[in-house]
C-alpha cells in the first residue's frame, strides 16, 4: 500500500505543481516584444479618453440645467445671464481642480489597466495587426468622415421627426417648469 501511495503522492505533487506554473504564465508580465505592441497601442488608442469625458459631464450638465432651469423659470435675460455667468465660473473652477488630478491618474493607471487586458486577449501577432489598423490611412479617412456621417444621418433625423421631437421637447420643458415653479413657490 506504502508503495502505490507514494507514487501518487508524487503524481498529484508534479500535477499541482504543473497548474501553478501555467497559472503563473497566465499572469505573468508578456514577452519584450509584445510590451513594446502594447505601449504602442495605448499611445495610438487612449481608453482613457472616456473617463475623461466621464469626469467633465457634471460640468456640462450643470451648464445645460441651469439654462434650462433659467429659462423656465422665465428669469429676465440680464440676470439670466449675470447668473449663468457665475455658474459658468463654478464649472470651470470644478474642471480647473478635477481635470488635472483626473489627467494624472489615467496616464498612470492605463497601462497597468488596459494593458493585461491586451496582453491576455491578443497574440503578438493580432497586436501587429492592430497596431497595423491604427495607424492605416484608411482608419484615419474613415475617422476624418465620421462626424460628416453623423451630421447627415441627422438631418435625416431632424427632417423625418424633428417637428414631433421639437413638440415634445416644448411639452417636457413646459412640465418640468411647472413642477419646478410650484415647487419654488411653496416654500
Amino acid at each position: 500500500m506504502q508503495a502505490i501511495h507514494r507514487p501518487l503522492a508524487s503524481l498529484f505533487l508534479a500535477a499541482t505543481l504543473g497548474i501553478a506554473s501555467m497559472a503563473h504564465a497566465q499572469g505573468a508580465a508578456p514577452d519584450a516584444e509584445k510590451q513594446k505592441l502594447i505601449d504602442h497601442i495605448l499611445t495610438l488608442y487612449h481608453p482613457e479618453n472616456s473617463v475623461l469625458v466621464a469626469i467633465q459631464r457634471p460640468a456640462t450638465e450643470a451648464l445645460e440645467k441651469s439654462s434650462i432651469a433659467l429659462q423656465t423659470a422665465h428669469v429676465p435675460k440680464d440676470r439670466s445671464d449675470k447668473t449663468m455667468k457665475d455658474i459658468g465660473t463654478d464649472v470651470q473652477k470644478y474642471v480647473d481642480s478635477t481635470m488635472p488630478m483626473a489627467i494624472a491618474s489615467a496616464k498612470k493607471n492605463v497601462g497597468p489597466a488596459a494593458g493585461p487586458l491586451l496582453a491576455q486577449n491578443f497574440t503578438t501577432e493580432e497586436l501587429r495587426q492592430l497596431v497595423a489598423f491604427l495607424e492605416s490611412p484608411v482608419k484615419s479617412k474613415f475617422e476624418k468622415l465620421v462626424p460628416q456621417m453623423e451630421n447627415a444621418v441627422g438631418q435625416k433625423v431632424q427632417a423625418d421627426v424633428g417637428v414631433q421631437a421639437n413638440k415634445k421637447i416644448q411639452v417636457l420643458t413646459e412640465s418640468v417648469g411647472t413642477k419646478l415653479r410650484v415647487a419654488a413657490t411653496l416654500n
